[in-house]
């Protein structure tokens, strides 16, 4: 266990001292999403994303911001009239690179891997609805203050298909399509 803490503040210290600037903190926010692609009918469902983020400052324009967020997403898809809420959950690591503007304002754009945690699917006939792995690109901008509270609204586009299933009338060649809106505080530690 000392083993482990030591080899996790030498990566901490060494990560740093190449970044101008260190920053740790909490994200949390709204996610409204939905499906795209393939034949489903579907309307908006709205969840929420919660986890931390870090940021490495290059200068005062460029940074680059790994995340690990929870997020709950999915759609309200229409079967034969009825609308059922299909939930699933992931863990989403999102590597955004920021380019930030002198008043704070900053627009960013990445790659994110999404790792299914748990589904909520009505339909007990459907197997396999959703893969265990999603990816997406995402970009969006925000404003962040000097102290490093700041808000962002995103948008994450799926290019991977939500799942891998055959029959119930529905192509599985849809994607997942989230708009997020956050709050977060990126806490300096390294000016």
């Amino acid at each position: 266990m000392k083993k482990l803490l030591f080899a996790a503040v030498l990566f901490l210290s060494v990560q740093s001292a190449f970044a101008q600037s260190f920053s740790i903190g909490p994200k949390a926010g709204l996610n409204i999403s939905n499906y795209t692609g393939g034949d489903i009918q579907s309307d908006a469902l709205v969840g929420y994303h919660l986890g931390g983020i870090i940021n490495y400052g290059f200068g005062k324009v460029f940074s680059l911001q790994p995340e690990v967020l929870f997020s709950t997403q999915g759609a309200k898809v229409d079967r034969n009239g009825n609308k059922s809420d299909f939930k699933i959950s992931y863990v989403t690591v999102p590597v955004m690179f920021k380019f930030k503007t002198n008043g704070g304002f900053y627009v960013e754009f990445g790659p994110q891997a999404g790792f299914r945690t748990s589904s909520d699917i009505p339909d007990q006939t459907i197997n396999n609805f959703a893969k265990n792995l999603d990816l997406a690109a995402a970009g969006g901008i925000g404003y962040q203050s000097p102290i490093g509270l700041g808000v962002g609204v995103r948008y994450v586009a799926g290019l991977s298909k939500v799942g891998d299933f055959t029959g119930q009338n529905i192509n599985p060649d849809f994607k997942n399509s989230v708009i997020q809106a956050s709050l977060f505080w990126a806490i300096p530690l390294v000016k």
